[in-house]
């Protein structure tokens, strides 16, 4: 089953954000916070960001979604410092936050989902913020 990691410059958003997409989904579904920096603090910690994806992995791979700015920047060095075949099973998904983990719960918890088109419906929720 595909992973999902919320990234979060706070722990509490991204707890908060895998609780609310956790009930939509299959109850093995590995959906994971990785908010905050390692003291507590608001932030983005890479290191905490590669033991969620490493932990979200079940070898089908894993969709992150992130808050802001800067947890791009940390994803991106998360993502570098992955084991290379595991790194070719991630992807960040250009989806908001919220609305995206929503959405990419529920299709992660089809069996026959894609980490491709798990990534896509989650992005697809940018057009549900226009309805909005």
């Amino acid at each position: 089953m595909i992973g999902i990691v919320i990234v979060s410059h706070s722990i509490k958003i991204a707890t908060g954000v895998c609780d609310l997409a956790r009930q939509m989904a299959a109850p093995d579904l590995a959906l994971i916070a990785a908010g905050g920096m390692a003291d507590g603090t608001i932030g983005t910690d890479a290191m905490k960001i590669q033991s969620a994806i490493e932990a979200a992995d079940s070898g089908d791979g894993v969709v992150i979604l992130v808050d802001l700015g800067s947890a791009v920047l940390s994803t991106d060095l998360a993502m570098e410092l992955l084991n290379p075949e595991l790194r070719q099973r991630v992807i960040l998904a250009d989806a908001p936050l919220v609305e995206g983990a929503i959405l990419a719960a529920i299709e992660a918890s089809n069996a026959d989902s894609t980490l491709q088109k798990v990534a896509s419906t989650a992005a697809g929720a940018k057009d549900l913020q226009k309805i909005l």
